[in-house]
């Protein structure tokens, strides 16, 4: 069995999370999501609008999920070792290098391939993108925290 992990934040679902599950999915036989806790997505990007376990739930749900998890607190590697996932999957435009997962995910004893998957090709509604054109539309430039 091929057990793949995709991870992310997964703040407001749109389009281009299903089509990342479901192209990372594709390469294995079964799909383990680690979603970004709620203090990971503070310090990274921004105050998430979903809480964690409520983003948890709302993955595990969609088609091409078979467990979605929380991410560690203090090391992002620790679920990668808890799991043992065979292939990592990375968004498009997701900040990490992908031989650097591999090499430190070895040096941990888990050895991985980690694929990037491609966007959508109408990428004009990732979360980022969305709050922008909703706060265009109600006249406000840029989203309180």
């Amino acid at each position: 069995m091929v057990r793949v992990m995709a991870t992310g934040v997964f703040d407001l679902l749109h389009p281009g999370h299903v089509y990342f599950l479901t192209e990372s999915h594709k390469l294995g036989d079964e799909l383990v999501v680690v979603v970004a806790r709620d203090q990971t997505v503070r310090r990274l990007k921004h105050e998430p609008y979903v809480p964690e376990q409520i983003r948890r739930e709302m993955v595990e749900a969609l088609k091409p999920v078979d467990k979605a998890v929380l991410g560690s607190k203090t090391d992002i590697y620790q679920t990668v070792v808890e799991l043992k996932p065979d292939i990592i999957t990375l968004g498009y435009n997701q900040a990490w290098n992908e031989q650097e997962i591999e090499r430190e995910c070895a040096r941990r004893g888990v050895p991985v391939k980690v694929v990037r998957i491609g966007a959508l090709p109408h990428d004009g509604l990732a979360t980022r993108k969305i709050v922008e054109r909703i706060l265009e539309r109600s006249g406000r430039k840029e989203a309180s925290a």
